[in-house]
């Protein structure tokens, strides 16, 4: 049996045997065949079923569910798609405030679903702190950014600006400048959420076959070493393992995140951080930043990641001791009564990025293909969008849904955008990575000469535009 408990904390906290389910052993005919049983997967079985009791669907998958990062990330269910801004940008002011309003419910919507099936996943709406806790200048690209915001119809029930009074009723860190608190977004146990979501969807009439690894793919096929299934419908749904089944990979690459958690923290300890109502938190720089407190109580840090020639995938998540130590110093600097507490799990996953940084959720009536993906590390509330959409896309239902600027009707792959090949992803991705660094160090330490600081804001938000 595959060590599947150490894939992370969360997949450590669960009451769940992780006993493996059958394997893919005869051919099959169904509706809908889904590769994968992550989110993306499970969410589409599940509002597919919902709405059409009727179908067969099948769900093949390589490991286990919540193998991916649907069992690994952070935990942040967040009411966000990445890029929404540049993506809403274009939209009349009545449409847009439609957009983020359907994005900003999609916590609210898992709510209903935990509550409807009997899914306990240490669910906990506190909203994020986004803070400016290291160096003066990220008050000024905060309040830059909260300014944008509300240039875009967003007012101040939706992100508002806290002072570092207000802040500190919240989350107290060693340099507060400010910072920014958004409703929107629940802590989760990710891990329990998607081990619930394969309950209910078998129990719902949908057989998961696990380790089952999909070798070839095409329109109206699914082929396992053992078996084939043909379906009306496939949807490959592996986000950061896209380049196991090509041609995805050349749309979706993976970049890895890795994360660290701590001991159980007395009270006495939380009593001087806070974060007393399940509230997420992020510090302002480039490089991202996110964190939050267990339900027993850990301290649950990651930051920054990286990118493998080749968009080859990470097999090994056992960090290193630098990996590990980077983490530390970061969260130290935010919390210094945690330098030297005990790290007790760490650990890491590969999450999809598409080119642009723009998520997609496609159907093809033509080919009988549908997918979503490309959510760049935002994934556990953005799956559940996209698990609704192509199921309204899937069925032809004419919903708000299928009208957002994400979703690609009718289209097939070759819609989406491609990566460049290599060298120049590896090349760009570390000319980007190291700006970024380099940034962050100049303005870490407050005796570097404002000129010196200037400019490496200056190179680092061009690179940031070239990301895009």
């Amino acid at each position: 049996m595959p060590a599947w408990r150490n894939i992370s904390l969360w997949m450590d906290q669960l009451d769940d045997p992780l006993m493996a389910r059958p394997s893919l052993e005869h051919d099959l005919d169904v509706d809908v065949a889904i590769i994968g049983a992550g989110y993306t997967g499970l969410w589409t079985a599940y509002y597919l079923k919902r709405q059409a009791p009727e179908l067969k669907i099948a769900i093949i998958e390589a490991q286990t569910a919540g193998f991916g990062a649907s069992g690994r990330n952070g935990g942040w269910l967040m009411g966000n798609l990445l890029g929404e801004d540049r993506l809403l940008a274009g939209l009349a002011l009545e449409q847009r405030r439609a957009s983020f309003d359907l994005l900003h419910g999609i916590p609210d919507e898992v709510a209903q679903v935990l509550a409807r099936e009997g899914i306990d996943c240490d669910y906990r709406k506190g909203g994020a702190l986004y803070c400016a806790a290291r160096y003066p200048e990220q008050e000024g690209s905060l309040r830059a950014y909260l300014d944008t915001l509300y240039a875009q119809g967003l007012t101040e029930a939706d992100y508002r600006w806290l002072s570092p009074q207000q802040l500190a009723g919240q989350i107290r860190i060693a340099k507060p400048y400010g910072g920014i608190h958004a409703p929107h977004v629940a802590t989760i146990n990710p891990a329990k959420l998607v081990r619930g979501l394969a309950r209910v969807v078998e129990n719902m009439g949908v057989p998961i076959y696990e380790s089952s690894p999909v070798t070839h793919w095409q329109s109206g096929t699914v082929r396992t070493a053992k078996a084939s299934v043909r379906a009306a419908w496939v949807v490959p749904a592996v986000e950061g393992y896209a380049n196991t089944l090509p041609p995805l990979g050349r749309y979706q690459l993976p970049v890895q995140s890795l994360i660290v958690a701590t001991e159980p923290l007395p009270a006495s300890t939380w009593d001087e951080i806070g974060l007393s109502h399940g509230q997420a938190f992020g510090e302002s720089s480039r490089q991202v930043t996110y964190g939050q407190r267990s339900a027993d109580n850990r301290l649950v840090f990651g930051a920054r990641g990286g990118y493998q020639f080749a968009g080859k995938l990470r097999h090994n998540f056992d960090l290193t001791d630098s990996e590990v130590a980077l983490r530390r110093y970061l969260f130290g600097e935010l919390f210094p009564q945690l330098k030297k507490v005990r790290i007790t799990h760490s650990w890491g996953g590969n999450l999809g990025m598409s080119r642009r940084f723009r998520p997609h959720m496609l159907c093809d009536h033509r080919t009988g293909i549908a997918l979503a993906g490309g959510y760049g590390g935002e994934g556990v509330g953005a799956t559940n969008l996209g698990g609704r959409t192509l199921a309204d896309l899937i069925l032809g239902r004419d919903t708000p849904l299928i009208h957002q600027p994400w979703v690609l009707r009718e289209r097939g792959l070759d819609a989406l955008k491609a990566w460049e090949p290599e060298p120049c992803r590896w090349l760009g991705y570390n000319a980007i990575i190291r700006s970024f660094v380099h940034e962050d160090q100049v303005l870490a330490n407050p005796n570097t000469a404002p000129w010196r600081r200037k400019l490496a804001i200056g190179i680092a938000g061009f690179m940031e535009g070239f990301m895009h």
